[in-house]
């Protein structure tokens, strides 16, 4: 069960103009974290606005007892969390997400993520380096002024793809191309998304037509984060009958051939 907890902000530093990352003090989260799962957050302690936002982990540190949390400035409510300090107590209820990556039964995997959709593919990544797996990782990205912890991601794989769709930076095109390329030569065990739906779903056929298993984490709009609210479903087709599953609650992490996106 996910913890409710006044978390302390330990660090705030915007990575962009519109990139905030926080780090927030809570051992017992931290201890629970798996790869994939996401916060839900009081963005201020008044009643408006009523709904929490859900942030995926980006990155769990047990030995300190802290969790990092990256978002995107984008609406009122993101942009009064960010406008949080250091030393004040976010509201936070977490880990949240049944539906995690997992990676413990393979040895070469690839992992692919475009924007802001790698956020929570760090995690992914640090574990999997931790329990031997090698990984190769495609970020993409419009342009080279949206580049952002490529350094980061070098430190958690064994090699890293950089792409950006005007070739500003790194290599020229979408990441799914690159990927595409590399299974011709080395089929990974299994191949891991999260970013844009377009990509996604690109992904998902890719991963589809070549019969490798996929993972993707996807991303809805949420209200409770508790699957009391029926308001993140997705088509879920797995034990061949079609029905409904929540985002927040059996996810957010699916096999690729169980959703239709």
């Amino acid at each position: 069960m996910p913890y409710n907890q006044k978390c302390k902000i330990v660090k705030k530093e915007f990575l962009k103009d519109d990139i905030c990352k926080m780090v927030i003090s809570s051992p017992e989260m931290a201890k629970e974290t798996k790869p994939g799962q996401f916060l839900e957050i009081r963005v201020v302690d008044d009643i408006e606005p009523l709904l929490r936002r859900p942030i995926s982990i980006y990155n769990a540190d047990e030995s300190k007892g802290e969790l990092e949390f990256i978002f995107q400035l984008k609406g009122k409510g993101t942009n009064l969390l960010a406008k949080r300090n250091e030393g004040e107590l976010l509201d936070v209820i977490g880990p949240i997400g049944y539906g995690t990556f997992k990676f413990e039964d393979y040895k070469n995997i690839a992992i692919i993520g475009g924007g802001i959709g790698i956020f929570p593919l760090q995690e992914l990544s640090k574990r999997a380096k931790e329990a031997g797996v090698n990984s190769k990782i495609y970020i993409g990205f419009r342009n080279k002024d949206l580049i952002i912890l490529e350094e980061e991601f070098k430190k958690v794989c064994e090699e890293l793809i950089l792409t950006t769709d005007d070739g500003s930076n790194g290599k020229e095109g979408y990441a799914i191309n690159y990927l595409k390329e590399d299974v011709k030569k080395n089929k990974p065990d299994c191949i891991y998304a999260c970013g844009p739906l377009p990509m996604l779903k690109a992904v998902q056929s890719f991963a589809k037509e070549e019969n490798i298993p996929c993972q993707i984490s996807l991303e809805e709009r949420m209200a409770c984060g508790m699957g009391v609210c029926l308001g993140c479903a997705v088509k879920y087709v797995g034990d061949d009958k079609v029905n409904y599953k929540h985002v927040c609650k059996n996810g957010p992490v699916f096999k690729a051939t169980d959703v239709e996106i």
